[in-house]
């Protein structure tokens, strides 16, 4: 039976983890691997998901099953982190999922249940699980532009003349903030400019929010998701608690469904649960208990989103600072896009050689495509790295 498997293709950034832990150079830099680092190389357990989960472990009292869709209060905690009052409760259907991940997954298959016709576009470039997941499920899938190697920001034209073709019905997925892998974000207009788009063509928004907070701010980075869903009939949005909670092996996310009314709502909720049987029928619910704990208790909310906009702004000095020692080190200032990207990603522009040399020769690893983690930089290694990017000939 199983001698007829073909090899998988390997995860370029598991084989990039295992040539770092192999490197024996003691001065080398790991900047692909996509999780928080802080400044002694830790990925801390953050201070107030620490409190919940001591809280829990005394006064929980059942480990018995919650709801197929997830636990109720969690998932009202995360429609008002993520929409607030922009849309109404009763027209939102929310599920809970293992992680973001899990939270597309289950709205991809969503989609394709309301309207296997659909066509699911996304940015090129753009998080490589998305695509290999729309092929995993035989959803048909187009791109359209995004980045501009050019300038290292959007090259909002060409997006806009690529989505010109989305269908109604079809799902067009967009980076809430902080985009992977680019770095480069949608300002307010943009998102006005989306939303008229919508309406006229009638195709379907779906945001990947992967990383609320680490961008501008809690509210700042869901500013475009907001005022898009204030005018939308439909809206699919998959948030994940991995990143801005620290959650990451505890795989916390939740989708939700923006509906026409009331009752699409109830029969979008009834499906993501029927889904979600089918899968893994009860979602885990530890870290989301976790979560659900911080967002609603005040004194642990207050600790969250302090140590979060820490983590935000050390990642802002981070850029700032590497950008600013390029300069120094070329004499212009062609990376100062550095310091406008958003998020822990930015895209360098190196070839896959530049990339190969700087691994090979200054110890600096990266994805293939020259995406690096900023969260991964050390203050006291920016001068360094310049060096080392303009020696390989950025």
């Amino acid at each position: 039976m199983f001698e007829s498997l073909t090899p998988q293709p390997p995860d370029k950034i598991i084989a990039l983890i295992d040539e770092f832990r192999a490197d024996p150079r003691p001065d080398k830099l790991d900047l692909g691997v996509g999780v928080y680092r802080d400044a002694e190389g830790r990925t801390p357990v953050m201070r107030a998901v620490k409190a919940a989960e001591a809280r829990l472990l005394q006064t929980q009292d059942s480990k018995s099953y919650k709801a197929l869709a997830g636990d109720g209060a969690f998932l009202d905690a995360m429609r008002d982190l993520v929409l607030g009052a922009e849309a109404p409760a009763d027209r939102i259907a929310a599920v809970q999922a293992p992680g973001g991940t899990g939270a597309l997954h289950r709205l991809f298959e969503l989609a394709a249940k309301a309207d296997s016709g659909a066509v699911v576009w996304i940015s090129d470039p753009s998080w490589p699980n998305h695509a290999a997941m729309l092929r995993h499920l035989g959803i048909p899938q187009r791109s359209y532009r995004y980045f501009d190697p050019a300038t290292r920001g959007v090259d909002f034209a060409a997006m806009v003349e690529d989505l010109k073709g989305a269908g109604p019905r079809d799902v067009v997925l967009l980076h809430g903030c902080c985009h992977n892998p680019t770095g480069a974000n949608l300002t307010a207009e943009q998102w006005d400019v989306l939303t008229e788009m919508a309406l006229a063509q009638g195709f379907v928004p779906m945001i990947d929010l992967a990383y609320q907070g680490f961008g501008d701010g809690l509210a700042e980075d869901v500013a475009g998701l907001r005022a898009m869903a204030a005018r939308l009939p439909e809206m699919l949005i998959a948030a994940s608690c991995s990143k801005n909670f620290g959650v990451y092996r505890d795989r916390v996310g939740a989708g939700l469904v923006l509906c026409r009314d009331a009752a699409a709502a109830a029969l979008a909720a009834d499906n993501l649960a029927a889904l979600n049987r089918v899968n893994y029928s009860f979602p885990p619910d530890h870290g989301a208990a976790a979560v659900t704990l911080v967002l609603t208790d005040p004194a642990l909310r207050a600790d969250w989103e302090a140590e979060l906009d820490a983590m935000r702004r050390r990642m802002l000095a981070l850029r700032q600072g590497l950008a600013d020692a390029l300069r120094r080190e070329t004499n212009d200032g062609r990376f100062d896009f550095i310091a406008s990207h958003r998020g822990m990603f930015s895209r360098l522009g190196a070839s896959p050689e530049q990339v190969e040399r700087l691994k090979r020769e200054h110890g600096v690893y990266m994805v293939g495509d020259s995406r690096i983690n900023v969260a991964g930089l050390r203050e006291d290694g920016l001068e360094a790295l310049a060096r080392a990017l303009v020696a390989v000939g950025l």
